[in-house]
């Protein structure tokens, strides 16, 4: 799979089947995730990869603490406010989302359904959890956006499908506990990794993309 095909191919995958992925391929999707530029060349990143049992007990502790209601707390606070352009964007996905899935916007339990759905990892067998240390700058939160890209490509190239989000790092005491994270790390973000599940209904729903017009202004050349 060559790079333009794996950036047009890929898209946030929230179905999964149950079969593992093997160390073998997370390492080499490590491998080459390891060529992205940082910085200086900080290489700010640290990765915390949970599969099995381990999994399975963070995803175990995520369902008691969403039943006993107990706040999302991610170590990289989500933003308040978008500009209206953005909020307009986020807006028309949702409800698009919720279409597909034939959920009314204002039915409350079923629009927790979908966020237990998101604290389950979307089944997903593996998820990655990407971690900078506490005294890095935002600096350092772009080449973790740049290393978290080359990592859902690299996947792509290897067969498997992904999707970041902040719903995956809500319990951050559940992950450093169970992963045994230093507290000087912020646990910044998670990717599930897995085979996606063609057949779910979740995979029918690919988010739509600007013009490249829209966003790019060129200067200087015809």
């Amino acid at each position: 799979m060559d790079v333009i095909e794996a950036l047009k191919s890929r898209h946030s995958t929230r179905a999964y089947q149950p079969k593992a992925v093997d160390k073998e391929t997370i390492l080499k999707i490590m491998e080459g995730a390891n060529s992205t530029p940082s910085w200086a060349n900080t290489q700010p990143w640290e990765v915390f990869v949970a599969v099995g049992k381990t999994l399975d007990s963070i995803r175990s502790r995520y369902r008691e603490h969403f039943t006993n209601q107990v706040p999302l707390n991610p170590d990289i606070p989500r933003p308040q406010q978008w500009p209206e352009a953005h909020q307009e964007r986020t807006r028309e996905m949702g409800a698009a989302h919720l279409k597909l899935l034939g959920i009314d916007r204002d039915d409350q339990e079923a629009r927790a359904i979908m966020v237990e759905r998101n604290l389950n990892f979307f089944g997903a067998p593996a998820v990655i959890f990407l971690c900078l240390d506490k005294d890095l700058s935002q600096w350092s939160l772009y080449d973790l956006g740049s290393f978290s890209q080359s990592i859902m490509l690299a996947a792509q190239h290897y067969g498997l499908n992904t999707i970041p989000a902040i719903m995956l790092v809500a319990y951050p005491d559940v992950i450093r506990t169970e992963l045994k994270i230093p507290a000087h790390l912020n646990i910044a973000m998670g990717i599930a990794l897995g085979y996606g599940d063609s057949d779910h209904i979740e995979s029918k729903f690919i988010t739509t993309r600007r013009p490249v017009a829209e966003f790019v202004r060129i200067s200087g050349i015809e």
